[in-house]
């Protein structure tokens, strides 16, 4: 069967699923779909099937005529940045927020941007062509060259720091940093300290099997528990490639991706640096990130799940802050995908700037109760014309006014429609979306 990306590259079981084979006929589809005029740049995280698929991706691109650049471990977003200053395609290995088993390939066109539909497509022909070859074989290349390279560590801890201007602005704070055995362990802490910031770190020290193991941005439970304990300002908690953040505030309470999106969207405004006074989010933010910055005339343009389609609806209006509520947040005057670290700096500094404790910025936004059901069907395919269902879906709306709303979601790879509620309460949320799902089981079936 021919591999197929997902919502953010290839990604499975390492070594079964996503094996080395796999890596190299990838990394030789980049090359015939991307060209042998740029240099691939080529980063991974800390997880142990990282270094064997490294080489088998960087064999695939020269083999096919590329040059392969090897930047070692390496956050997502400082590879991006390391494409941005060289026109470099980029390859990121990484598995994101899974358990150190799986590992994914990720890649970036020239410039350092997530892939267009367009060009997937176009990699994805290549990769069928190398993995299932019709009649008669490609012509062969002349091999390119695999080489390493130094200093991207220190160049992303650079690129972090002059997005503030550089100096010390965090002198006085208190910050912990969860780096989740991951690829930010060494370049976040070094980047806070060097703004000034008294820096303890927790789960910076890998070993390959380690990443994302109770703690990160999957758990903020655990960087919580240390900001209270030391009375720390705030706490940040990375995933495993550093793309994602959630933080925590002075108390303990979670300041999640709506959160830090409302704090910065009116730390712009009221600088007068919010492009189109507008920020782009996914379908899944809660409508107390709408009614916040409405409340203020920032207008929120919606998209599909995904960064992807963050960026796509960034670009298109001419944006400069967008994301999603799990932590992936774009500031496009520094960076073109995800960056945890640098978002982290972002928030401090707004925080820093402000004078006010990161629980006053984050109560801009009010929460509505939210509750997500996974409904397994029968019949997910019927979901357009399951008109009784639809019908308990508008009387539900109708029921909750404006005060609430319902989003239905078929899943993208199993055989469940997600139902999600937001209400006034949380009672009412919950009694909503069972209510809903039981629906859409007399619709579709019931699967178990």
């Amino acid at each position: 069967m021919a591999a197929r990306f997902g919502t953010d590259g290839i990604r499975g079981v390492a070594r079964t699923e996503l094996t080395t084979e796999l890596v190299h006929a990838l990394g030789v589809a980049a090359v015939r779909a991307l060209g042998v005029e740029v240099a691939y740049l080529i980063a991974r995280d800390t997880r142990e099937s990282g270094p064997d698929l490294e080489a088998a991706l960087a064999d695939g691109i020269a083999s096919a005529g590329g040059t392969a650049v090897l930047l070692g471990v390496l956050p997502t977003p400082g590879l991006a940045a390391a494409c941005a200053a060289s026109a470099a395609a980029g390859v990121m290995i990484s598995a994101s927020h899974n358990p150190y088993s799986d590992n994914g390939v990720k890649l970036f066109e020239p410039g350092g941007r997530k892939l267009r539909d367009q060009t997937e497509e176009a990699v994805e022909a290549a990769l069928d062509a190398v993995l299932i070859p019709l009649d008669g074989d490609a012509p062969e290349a002349v091999r390119g060259e695999i080489r390493s390279a130094t200093g991207g560590v220190e160049d992303y801890v650079t690129h972090l720091v002059d997005a503030v201007g550089g100096g010390t602005p965090f002198t006085g704070l208190t910050v912990v940093l969860d780096c989740a055995n991951g690829a930010a362990s060494d370049s976040a802490p070094d980047a806070f300290r060097a703004l000034g910031a008294a820096v303890t770190v927790l789960h910076a020290e890998p070993d390959g099997t380690n990443i994302n193991a109770a703690c990160g941005s999957t758990h903020p439970d655990v960087v919580a528990a240390e900001v209270v304990r030391i009375g720390a300002a705030a706490g940040l908690a990375f995933d495993g490639d550093a793309d994602r953040i959630v933080a925590v505030d002075e108390t303990g309470a979670v300041v999640d991706g709506d959160h830090i999106l409302a704090i910065l969207a009116i730390d712009l405004e009221e600088r007068d640096q919010l492009r189109h006074g507008a920020i782009a989010t996914t379908v899944m933010a809660n409508l107390g990130l709408t009614r916040a910055l409405a409340s203020r005339g920032i207008e929120v343009m919606i998209t599909p799940v995904g960064d992807r389609h963050v960026l796509a609806a960034m670009e298109d209006h001419d944006l400069v802050l967008g994301g999603e509520q799990s932590g992936h947040i774009i500031a496009s005057r520094h960076s073109v995908t995800g960056d945890g670290p640098l978002v982290g700096i972002l928030l401090l500094d707004a925080m820093a700037r402000a004078g006010v404790p990161l629980s006053e910025l984050a109560s801009v936004v009010t929460k509505y109760p939210q509750v997500l059901v996974n409904v397994r069907v029968l019949d997910r395919d019927g979901l357009d014309d399951a008109d009784p269902f639809w019908a308990a879906v508008e009387a539900a709306e109708a029921a909750l006014g404006g005060e609430g709303r319902v989003l239905v979601r078929p899943s993208g790879t199993e055989p469940v429609v997600r139902v999600m509620v937001e209400a006034p309460t949380a009672e009412i949320a919950a009694e909503t979306a069972e209510s809903l799902a039981a629906a859409l089981r007399d619709a579709l079936g019931a699967s178990e």
